[in-house]
């Protein structure tokens, strides 16, 4: 059953400055509702919250098997394209960093992967982690996307969840992918041939989260990350951030007898999903305040090439990244009309190119 949530303030707060007076949850529903923890009442304090300006999904990281065949599944079968080949900057053993998105790699439409067959890491499905991808599609796309998916092999299960229809599937490796219909997503997609514009994937809608307990997990969302709850449908709940809509959505599913799944790299689930800030001295007001809450375990700012990074491990356990884009994004080492045409090496590996790429899987594009 769908509850819907409206958030509001008292008059102490102000739009666009963080100031938190009590909240409350107004439910409308016909039958009864969920019970979720409001934000802790801050009364008689200025609390600048500078999480309001994550705007909504950057782009989301999976950690994949095989590297070709995820970058058959993302290019061909879902027609994205490979925005940019590179590896990752953690570590010293190579491992591809593989972007998809649409034709110039726009911040929302972007999902990236590790594929980690070669190296023979695995991990385990479970609670704590993000565990599905829920792509946008045309809402009349859906019946042809569905044969699409179902002529390359894949089983196909039509669900409801928030009133969208959506198309059920797994990537190769195991993750879980959804595909939602959605009326007035305006996001370009990629081109390709075998794939009309007015069918063609807008970009990521949504992750959904598996957590065990929700009151923390509601907590961290309101005050520490910048989110309001909009609605809840049975054991899942949904945040939105920014101006919500596709591209900014998070939703949570309970699950609270659900084993608790891997942290570590290896094939099989979503690594991190990032979202979008808009200046350096935006995302360390975001580091800052997260610490002032008690998450002592933001990461410090990590330079990776075409963006720079803050992660913190959420209360659930999913992996957060705040995330600010540089001006130059993925033109800062190949032209914006060939992106991805060749495989571009983080730094700890330039001085040694030809042998780390003999470690990787060959990649036919």
């Amino acid at each position: 059953m769908r509850t819907v949530y409206r958030q509001t303030y008292g008059a102490a707060a102000r739009v666009g400055t963080g100031v938190v007076s009590r909240s409350r949850r107004v439910a409308a529903s016909t039958g009864s509702t969920c019970r979720l923890a409001a934000i802790p009442s801050i009364e008689g304090a200025a609390v600048n919250n500078p999480t309001s300006i994550l705007s909504g999904h950057n782009h989301i990281t999976l950690n994949v098997g095989g590297a070709q065949e995820d970058y058959d599944f993302h290019t061909e079968v879902l027609g994205l394209k490979s925005v940019k080949k590179t590896l990752l900057y953690d570590g010293q053993a190579p491992i591809y960093h593989l972007y998809y998105g649409n034709d110039v790699g726009e911040e929302s439409t972007l999902v990236t992967t590790f594929p980690f067959r070669h190296a023979g890491l695995t991990a385990k499905k479970g609670s704590g982690q993000i565990s599905v991808l829920t792509l946008s599609v045309p809402e009349s796309s859906l019946d042809w996307w569905r044969n699409r998916l179902e002529e390359y092999g894949f089983e196909v299960t039509p669900v409801e969840r928030f009133g969208e229809k959506r198309l059920a599937f797994q990537h190769p490796c195991g993750i879980d992918y959804e595909l939602v219909g959605v009326a007035d997503d305006e996001r370009t997609p990629a081109t390709h041939p075998d794939i009309p514009d007015e069918f063609g994937v807008r970009g990521v809608h949504s992750i959904s989260c598996s957590v065990r307990d929700m009151e923390l997990t509601d907590q961290f969302m309101q005050m520490g990350w910048g989110s309001r709850m909009v609605e809840g449908d049975g054991n899942a709940t949904r945040y939105e951030m920014g101006d919500g809509g596709p591209g900014a959505i998070v939703d949570y599913i309970l699950e609270p007898n659900r084993e608790p799944g891997s942290w570590t790299f290896g094939e099989g689930y979503v690594h991190h999903c990032a979202f979008s800030v808009d200046s350096l001295e935006s995302q360390m007001a975001v580091k800052l305040f997260l610490e002032g809450l008690g998450y002592t375990d933001v990461s410090d700012v990590k330079d990776r090439g075409y963006f720079y990074s803050i992660y913190v491990r959420t209360p659930g356990g999913p992996l957060f990244e705040a995330t600010y884009t540089k001006p130059e994004h993925f033109a800062i080492d190949e032209p914006r009309d060939s992106l991805g045409a060749q495989i571009m090496i983080s730094p700890q590996f330039e001085d040694s190119r030809q042998e780390l790429l003999a470690q990787l899987e060959t990649i036919e594009y």
